[in-house]
C-alpha cells in the first residue's frame, strides 16, 4: 500500500507570472516582484484583478508580446520596426491612427503566415 502524498502548492517566479497575466514585471507593485505567487494567487489575480492589475492592462506600458498582438504583427514585426521596449496604450493607438508603412506590410506578413498555418492545418487533418 501506498501512503498518500501530501499536496504542495505550485509556485512560480514573478517573470513567469507576469507573462501568464500578460504585462510588463517591472511595472508591477515591488511586493509582486519580489515574492513568488502560487498557481491559487495566479488563479485569484486573474478572476479579480486588483486595480494596479487592472490599470496596467488597460494603459501599459505593456510587453512586447502584448503589443504585438494589439498591433497585429509578429515580435519580429516589432524588431524590425525598431521597437525594442515596452509601449503604453496610447502609443500603440497612436501608432495604428498614423498607420505607418511598416505597419501595413508587418500586418500583411502576419495575415500571410496565418493563412499559410491554416492551409498546413487543413492539408494535413
Amino acid at each position: 500500500m501506498t501512503s498518500p502524498k501530501s499536496k504542495t502548492t505550485q509556485t512560480m517566479k514573478p517573470e513567469t507570472a507576469a507573462k501568464k497575466l500578460g504585462v510588463l514585471l517591472s511595472a508591477t507593485p515591488a511586493e509582486f516582484q519580489e515574492g513568488v505567487v502560487s498557481r491559487d494567487e495566479l488563479n485569484e489575480l486573474q478572476t479579480t484583478p486588483p486595480a494596479w492589475l487592472t490599470d496596467l492592462r488597460r494603459n501599459g506600458p505593456h510587453p512586447k508580446q502584448v503589443v504585438a498582438a494589439k498591433l497585429g504583427v509578429s515580435i519580429s514585426g516589432l524588431l524590425r520596426a525598431g521597437i525594442t521596449e515596452p509601449i503604453t496604450t496610447a502609443e500603440i493607438e497612436a501608432l495604428k491612427a498614423e498607420n505607418p508603412a511598416w505597419l501595413e506590410r508587418e500586418r500583411s506578413v502576419q495575415a500571410e503566415t496565418r493563412k499559410e498555418a491554416l492551409r498546413l492545418k487543413e492539408r494535413d487533418s
